[in-house]
């Protein structure tokens, strides 16, 4: 909190001192006025991003656990998919956000579609190499007390990869607002992409900075929540720090 205190007394003391006009550069004070004097209008635009980034980033959980599971546990699999997500993931996603916005429309979905490509990677890389990962000497103990196939996955292999699990879905989900605003941007009717690239339209600096601000709340407290599942899912990661 220090640290962002003394940032934000450098950047009005910057702005004041050297007269930058607010269209350029509005100062904190300027921000936090528009952020208050517009935050209906802010809280209104927040619940789409909000909404695209949840759904988005669920999907990429959803789908992207079983895919990771299948490619560490199959040789052929992983030498037939792997080339394919790196390919799919090297393509930069606003090139091809235009292609699905005509394909699903300017509504929900083709935002949602944006946010599960873009947080799709991190899961399945962290949830492979969590698989990959698990002791050797685990899998043997669990073996020679006959444990079928199952309870190795779910008792043994699963919960030594939750660490990774939850690695990459720290990730994924920032990343899951940057695609829903990169979603926003291309085409649509509202959310807080759209409300920053009105207000960049009208030069209502302070609003664009404002919108800023509320998404990178909006991305820290989707970061919180998956600090906290981790928590409560691995409840002895956290014995183990104390």
């Amino acid at each position: 909190m220090l640290g962002v205190v003394v940032i934000l007394v450098a950047w009005q003391l910057y702005v004041s001192t050297f007269g930058i006009s607010r269209i350029v550069l509005p100062g904190p004070i300027d921000i936090a006025a528009a952020s208050l004097n517009n935050w209906p209008i802010l809280l209104k635009e927040c619940w789409p991003t909000l909404l695209e980034s949840l759904l988005g980033f669920g999907l990429a959980v959803a789908i992207g656990i079983p895919v990771a599971v299948c490619v560490a546990s199959s040789r052929v699999l992983n030498l037939m998919l792997y080339p394919i997500l790196v390919a799919t993931q090297s393509i930069p996603k606003v090139a091809v956000a235009p292609i699905i916005l005509v394909w699903f429309g300017l509504g929900l979905q083709s935002k949602l579609v944006i946010a599960f490509l873009v947080a799709f990677f991190p899961i399945v890389v962290d949830t492979a190499a969590g698989m990959r990962a698990t002791p050797p000497g685990l899998l043997e103990l669990a073996r020679s007390l006959r444990a079928s196939p199952l309870q190795v996955f779910l008792k043994v292999q699963f919960p030594a990869a939750l660490p990774f699990i939850f690695a990459g879905a720290k990730v994924a989900v920032t990343l899951a607002v940057v695609g829903a605003i990169i979603g926003e941007f291309v085409g649509s009717l509202n959310g807080l992409g759209n409300l920053l690239l009105t207000a960049n339209s009208q030069l209502d600096s302070a609003l664009a900075w404002a919108a800023l601000v509320w998404l990178s709340v909006l991305g820290i407290l989707l970061f919180a929540m998956v600090v906290v599942a981790e928590r409560i899912l691995m409840p002895w990661a956290e014995a183990g720090r104390h």
